[in-house]
């Protein structure tokens, strides 16, 4: 399950995606992901992932692979999607069971939470795709830059979140040997109980721990030997700047907005 963990990851190509500037590809994320709520209607969801498949194929990453590489969150999406399933009131009751009620209201409303929550997942994944970590590193700190004006340390959190980001996929590999570790010393996680499940993950996250402060002790190690003072001072390898793509970008998100008001008001 771990080794095909995406989030985190970054794949280098060749792509009009790849070419992106990192700020316009942040920028234009979270835009989609704030937007993705605008949506009120089956055909307002349909646009939204037509808009994110067509990104994949421009970003020349197979489909089946980047579909693939999600399927371990689908667990999380749907443990969500229950709540809003049974817990949801309105609307013409189906069944009900307790304090568990099944609504025509819920299961409209726990389709979408399913649709926005994936929508979410594969345009954050596209990010971390498409950009290299320095980049992504470069593009939050330039974002936050006029925030320094005030005191705020915009070099050092761009530089805690881009590491945080990096060593998502590195924890996610060391998991997996640790697991396969352990199932050649007879451990099963799959089988049994809930609770024996839960039991048999204890010897994944001891040492999984472990190895997590010791990179990060080696990596302090190693930016004190490098001399590292933070970010005053420094000048850039790497020049970030914007091209007519990126303006395309800009477009389409623009009139993604509007057709989405306007499917909004008059459905």
């Amino acid at each position: 399950m771990f080794d095909k963990m995406l989030l985190g990851r970054y794949v280098q190509m060749d792509s009009p995606i790849h070419r992106l500037d990192p700020r316009t590809k942040l920028l234009g994320s979270l835009y989609f992901i704030v937007i993705i709520f605008l949506a009120k209607h089956w055909l307002a969801y349909l646009l939204l992932a037509s808009v994110v498949i067509v990104g994949i194929l421009l970003s020349k990453i197979d489909l089946k692979f980047f579909l693939n590489g999600i399927k371990p969150m689908i667990w999380l999406i749907l443990f969500t999607v229950v709540f809003q399933l049974f817990f949801t009131t309105g609307g013409k009751v189906l069944f009900q069971w307790g304090i568990f009620r099944l609504t025509v209201l819920g299961l409209t409303n726990s389709a979408y939470m399913f649709i926005r929550l994936v929508l979410i997942i594969m345009m954050s994944t596209l990010l971390t795709l498409t950009t290299a970590p320095l980049e992504l590193t470069d593009g939050i700190e330039h974002l936050l830059r006029p925030l320094s004006n005030v005191g705020f340390p915009s070099h050092e959190i761009a530089l805690m979140l881009s590491i945080a980001l990096r060593y998502v996929p590195t924890l996610m590999d060391e998991a997996q040997k640790i697991m396969n570790a352990q199932r050649a010393r007879g451990v099963e996680f799959d089988e049994g109980r809930f609770i024996d499940r839960v039991k048999a993950m204890v010897p994944i996250l001891v040492p999984l721990f472990v190895s997590a402060f010791n990179r990060a002790e080696e990596m302090a190690i190693a930016m004190e030997a490098r001399g590292y003072q933070g970010g005053e001072g420094r000048t850039k390898y790497r020049q970030l700047s914007y091209s007519k793509q990126d303006s395309w970008v800009v477009i389409i998100l623009v009139i993604l907005t509007l057709v989405l008001i306007g499917m909004s008001v008059a459905m």
